[in-house]
């Protein structure tokens, strides 16, 4: 009987067949410039916000467009942005913090009590503020983890908490009142005050109104006196989270972290630092936006940061954030506010009812939502 595990092909040439090519990495194969630019996060908010800016330019009035149009429309925008990048960062991480608009209040508390009833020196309040923003974001982190309960539902219990303790606070402070006013002549002038209230670069515009770069007054005063120090940590803000994104360990920990814990739990990410440190982070980002609202107003209120954390974190999504974690861009949450401020805004420069910011909120909350997860689908590869 013949062998046939031992049998072997018959001699002579193979016939001619169809070439078995090797099996390729799915990472490996080449993508199309178009795919790149569609997987990334940003691309609805970018396109949004050409859409809205074609908006104005047809409807608005042509003010709007000027150097001090601008102005006005991202300096609101800088301290809604403050906080959806913080938001963003943390919603990569799959959590959600909807204490972060109570926080502003509760914050601006704290810094004008440190400043009014203490006495503080302002860099010894401000610092101090950050610590307690810092220790109350900890302790949201470290409630989530423990306890397993959802974020959303741990950060808004806490956002009637902090606002409840912003109004009791408050009148306690003040003897009855709900505003705390002399917090500007409590935090006096100097280099310190300079980087959290007022405008910089001064004596640039100064020297572009000198030589008709920019528009000036009659007596030569340039009409926008300099930036915002909002807009300033706005953007430095949005550059810093980007680079850390994109660039350093910690941003693979906050995707790996959002996108499936217990696979990044077992690859040695210490997701719950991470996470931790995301509300952590949060809470100062809150903390910052009371101190820059606080400064330039002079006084602090119980209603400060009020829907704050609903408009941070619309703004995250329409720049890209998925709400299951994972997936993201700080840049994108970045143009999200700027669309906000330019809606919220422009809408006084044209004929239309600015009731028709809440719509425009909700529409393109939904449209947001429905184009990442388009998008998503597309990454993934999902029916």
């Amino acid at each position: 009987m013949t062998d046939v595990s031992h049998s072997t092909a018959p001699a002579g040439p193979v016939p001619p067949g169809p070439a078995v090519k090797p099996s390729q990495d799915e990472r490996l194969k080449e993508v199309s410039v178009l795919t790149k630019i569609m997987r990334r996060p940003e691309l609805g908010a970018l396109a949004g916000l050409v859409l809205v800016t074609i908006f104005f330019l047809s409807t608005a009035d042509s003010s709007m467009f000027t150097l001090a149009g601008v102005m006005n429309i991202l300096a609101p925008a800088s301290q809604l942005g403050i906080l959806a990048i913080a938001a963003a960062l943390l919603m990569i991480g799959g959590e959600f913090d909807l204490s972060i608009g109570s926080m502003v209040a509760f914050a601006g508390l704290i810094f004008g009590s440190f400043l009014t009833l203490t006495g503080w020196p302002l860099l010894l309040a401000i610092a101090a503020t950050f610590v307690v923003a810092a220790l109350l974001g900890g302790l949201n982190g470290q409630l989530v983890i423990r306890t397993k309960l959802p974020s959303f539902i741990v950060t808004l219990a806490f956002l009637f908490i902090l606002r409840g303790l912003s109004l009791v606070g408050l009148k306690w402070a003040t003897g009855g009142s709900t505003q705390m006013r002399g917090i500007g002549e409590s935090a006096g002038e100097g280099f310190v005050r300079e980087i959290f209230s007022g405008n910089a670069l001064e004596s640039l515009f100064s020297w572009l109104a000198a030589h008709d770069i920019i528009g000036k007054f009659p007596n030569g005063m340039p009409t926008v006196t300099g930036v915002p120090v909002s807009i300033v940590w706005f953007v430095l803000f949005a550059l810093v989270a980007t680079w850390i994104l994109l660039r350093t360990r910690a941003g693979n920990w906050i995707f790996a972290a959002g996108g499936d814990p217990n696979a990044a739990r077992n690859s040695g990410v210490p997701v719950d630092r991470v996470k931790t440190g995301l509300f952590m982070l949060t809470a100062c980002a809150a903390a910052l936006v009371a101190v820059l609202t606080v400064l330039d107003a002079g006084s602090t209120d119980s209603r400060r940061g009020f829907q704050k954390e609903f408009e941070a974190i619309i703004a995250a999504v329409i720049g890209g954030c998925l709400l299951t974690g994972g997936y993201g861009s700080a840049i994108g949450a970045f143009f999200g506010a700027i669309i906000f401020g330019m809606v919220s805004i422009g809408l006084t420069y044209t004929r239309f009812d600015s009731d028709w910011f809440q719509v425009f909120l909700g529409a393109m909350l939904l449209l947001a939502v429905l184009f990442n997860n388009f998008i998503r689908r597309k990454v993934t590869g999902e029916r």
